[in-house]
């Protein structure tokens, strides 16, 4: 008969082995995960520099997620511009460098604030969409029909939303900007008056066009990456009717951490060729 205390030892034993059992078969998924959609990607490329395009497709997703983003895209940058400004004023105040205002609000948004936050917010409207609208037509085996009347899923319904998302997300962006701009002057309007003129002068003199090209050329990478994946885990799902809500939880979770991880690698990349 085992004592308390090597039985004890042996549980111990056990959970840990059980624990690294888990960790191993998560870390496993995760790669065969990856590769799938690394796979799914180059299927998307292949079929995306084909002659043939679904046109009105693209031109109805693109109004999808693109026009019917501009309303909460509009508030939220409204929104951002003006509590960015009021909550740097007092602290260039207190350094005496109030006038520098409108030039460190407009780079912030520019080069960081602006790209990031209107992915993310796309990402919780969009990525969801497609994640769900995908997933639901697996489930009722809409795609399986599309296969057997010969016609191409992937072309029709994956590569005009990653088109779409890829061509939306960077004008959503610039859009995004400018309110932000009308956001932050009346921000600096509220303690102060300045006319407009003098307010986008001081704003766009601290502007140089380092700061305007990286911000805009990674915009592309996150609406396709956006695209790619929120598609990806809609068309892939194998859960049933439960599938559906997962493949939208998972498209926007998964979608947001690429933002992040793409937008570091573009930092890092601007900061050496820079």
């Amino acid at each position: 008969m085992l004592s308390f205390s090597t039985r004890v030892f042996k549980q111990k034993i056990m959970r840990t082995t059980g624990q690294d059992e888990g960790f191993t078969a998560q870390l496993k998924d995760f790669f065969v995960d990856f590769g799938s959609l690394a796979r799914f990607t180059g299927k998307v490329i292949r079929e995306l520099f084909k002659k043939t395009t679904e046109f009105r497709e693209f031109l109805r997703q693109a109004y999808y997620v693109g026009y019917k983003s501009l309303p909460l895209v509009g508030i939220t940058a409204f929104i951002l511009g003006l509590v960015l400004t009021l909550q740097t004023r007092p602290v260039m105040a207190d350094l005496g460098a109030e006038a520098w205002l409108p030039g460190m609000v407009i780079v912030s948004i520019i080069r960081e604030i602006g790209p990031v936050i209107t992915a993310l917010i796309f990402t919780g409207r969009v990525a969801s969409g497609f994640g769900a609208e995908l997933s639901s037509m697996r489930v009722t085996e809409q795609i399986d029909a599309m296969e057997v009347s010969g016609i191409n899923p992937v072309k029709y319904l994956v590569v005009t939303r990653v088109m779409a998302a890829t061509l939306m997300v960077p004008v959503l962006v610039i859009y995004s900007d400018g309110i932000a701009f009308i956001g932050s002057f009346f921000g600096v309007n509220i303690q102060s008056s300045i006319t407009f003129q003098l307010f986008l002068k001081n704003a766009f003199d601290s502007v140089h066009f380092y700061d305007i090209i990286p911000a805009t050329i990674k915009t592309f990478f996150f609406g396709f990456a956006i695209g790619v994946i929120s598609c990806y885990k809609g068309y892939y799902t194998d859960r049933g009717t439960a599938g559906v809500g997962l493949a939208a939880n998972s498209a926007v979770v998964s979608s947001s951490l690429a933002v992040f991880v793409i937008d570091l690698i573009v930092v890092q990349l601007t900061e050496l060729i820079i």
